[in-house]
């Protein structure tokens, strides 16, 4: 296959949840992307591409259409049912429908998905596909091709063959459901010599013909074919001569995966370290302004594997970066998914502040997105940290370590950062490290605050921090701490009596307060502790 038209992509996540309203003339109109509709930045001109109507009323999306028809695209998707269908069949445009109650993040994440497995793979995936609607016209029966770990490697399009839920949500996940009774199943096919007859696994499913791929006795994948009542009577003998090409072909893709896998992700790693040459880099990706994104599992939950649950983390990124641009650019290095997020127009500073900002949007919406269904999936919460767009390959160590400090501040009240959002709070984490490693920084009047509430146990860190935080303003000072302003101003006194603080000097105040901010750790007085221990001078 070659590319994605409008049939194929009906005929895959057509259902009563996504409806074709109107289509063009031509049944073979490209689909090259799915585009979410951004309000505050123009078209761009994106042919073949499905444009998602997100905020815009059916009703309302006459002048959408033809903005779209303008701009290539092939169609436009609205929620509700009372789409301008006049409007898309003069002007030539596809106009698709989904449920009021469906999630539009959703319905981009599957088009994508569909779109990008049909659009992105050549050489032997893309034979794969030709094969899938071979055996499928043959054997009579809608047909998928998995690998070994249940992941849809192609399917076919062949019009008017019966489907369930199950085989257009594998498709559209490019992955196999994961529950117990489709692990039987699978169990069956791959312990079996030939074709194997397996029941539905729903009342409203339908039964599948499975045989598995195998070479020299190593399984390679599967086929499945959906039995929908119309299958030919030498339907396995066919299904047999058809797993013998998929081996054969799967073997010429693995070969071809492996090495670009490879070569990707040497590729990635040295752009990550700086030592890959950007250029030669950005001609192989197809990029050159990119966002780092950083992915991990959080430390402190317990988990039987780790390794192998990182592993499955970095295939899960791999995915979502297919499924949106065609290709990824992830690597694993020291327990980290690195993921290269390409920022298109972003070079030399050349969009508008609302198209950087739509930027940032779809970047941070699929940091949300994987973080959760990650954690769903392996059942361990997830972080997502993403360092600043660079225009440039060669930057991508600053953005890397944008987002490697942004990892250090997230927790369980803020799984997902961009590095902007936390600007302040990495600004005091550098400082406190520069600040720690110099003598001359770390020395001052913190130390003797410290040391007089642990030896005397007042309380005079948090007093300052609180009347510092507050614009030295003692009344709300005072009600942070739920104190009385007399006691508040009388702690403030004696701080500075005793311990030989100048509070008038402004020069004294903002170091003061920066040193118990970022070297004693102490934050907003609201939400802070009693003053550690001050560290060895």
């Amino acid at each position: 296959m070659n590319g994605c038209t409008l049939g194929d992509l009906m005929n895959v996540v057509g259902s009563p949840a996504l409806r074709l309203h109107t289509a063009p003339a031509d049944p073979s109109a490209p689909v090259t992307e799915a585009l979410l509709y951004d309000p505050h930045a123009p078209l761009p001109p994106a042919p073949g591409a499905l444009l998602l109507a997100v905020g815009v009323r059916a009703a309302a999306a006459g002048p959408l259409v033809r903005a779209a028809a303008q701009a290539g695209m092939t169609g436009v998707v609205v929620r509700g049912t009372d789409g301008p269908v006049d409007e898309a069949e003069t002007h030539g445009v596809a106009l698709l429908a989904i449920d009021e109650e469906t999630a539009w993040h959703h319905v981009h994440l599957l088009l994508a998905s569909a779109i990008g497995a049909r659009s992105a793979h050549g050489g032997g995936l893309g034979d794969l596909f030709a094969l899938a609607d071979a055996i499928a016209a043959a054997v009579g029966g809608a047909v998928s091709v998995e690998d070994p770990r249940q992941r849809v490697l192609a399917y076919s399009t062949v019009p008017g063959q019966p489907v369930d839920e199950e085989r257009r949500q594998g498709i559209l996940g490019l992955q196999v459901p994961d529950d117990v009774e489709n692990s039987e199943q699978v169990r069956l096919v791959f312990a079996s010599d030939g074709p194997v007859r397996l029941p539905a696994l729903t009342p409203h499913g339908l039964p599948r013909l499975a045989i598995a791929v195998r070479a020299g006795g190593e399984p390679l994948g599967s086929v499945w074919v959906v039995d929908g009542g119309t299958l030919a009577a030498d339907a396995e003998k066919t299904l047999a001569q058809g797993a013998s090409t998929a081996a054969l072909l799967l073997l010429r893709a693995r070969a071809t995966e492996e090495l670009t896998h490879l070569q990707n992700t040497d590729l990635v790693r040295r752009l990550l370290d700086g030592s890959a040459d950007a250029q030669a880099a950005a001609h192989r990706l197809g990029w050159d302004t990119v966002r780092v994104a950083a992915f991990v599992l959080d430390s402190a939950a317990s988990m039987a594997d780790a390794e192998r649950t990182t592993l499955r983390l970095l295939d899960l990124v791999r995915l979502q970066c297919e499924a949106r641009y065609g290709q990824h650019a992830c690597v694993l290095l020291d327990g980290v998914v690195y993921a290269l997020l390409p920022a298109p127009g972003e070079h030399g500073g050349g969009r508008t502040p609302q198209e950087r900002s739509a930027v940032d949007r779809r970047h941070r919406q699929m940091a949300e997105d994987i973080v959760c269904r990650a954690g769903r999936s392996l059942r361990v919460p997830v972080r997502a940290a993403l360092g600043e767009v660079v225009p440039h390959l060669g930057e991508v160590t600053d953005s890397r370590a944008d987002a490697d400090l942004v990892l250090r501040l997230l927790n369980d009240a803020l799984p997902v950062a961009m590095v902007d959002e936390v600007r302040p709070q990495v600004t005091l984490l550098l400082l406190s490290e520069v600040m720690r490693e110099r003598r001359a920084l770390s020395a001052g009047a913190w130390r003797r605050v410290l040391a007089a509430d642990v030896d005397h146990g007042s309380d005079y860190a948090r007093t300052l921090v609180a009347w510092f935080d507050a614009g030295c303003d003692v009344a709300r000072a005072a009600k942070a701490l739920s104190v009385h302003p007399n006691t508040c101003r009388y702690r403030l006194r004696q701080a500075g009596r005793q311990l030989g603080i100048d509070l008038d000097d402004p020069d004294e105040r903002l170091v003061l307060w920066l040193q118990l901010r970022t070297l004693a750790g102490l934050g907003s007085a609201a939400g802070a502790d009693r003053a550690a221990t001050p560290p060895p001078p």
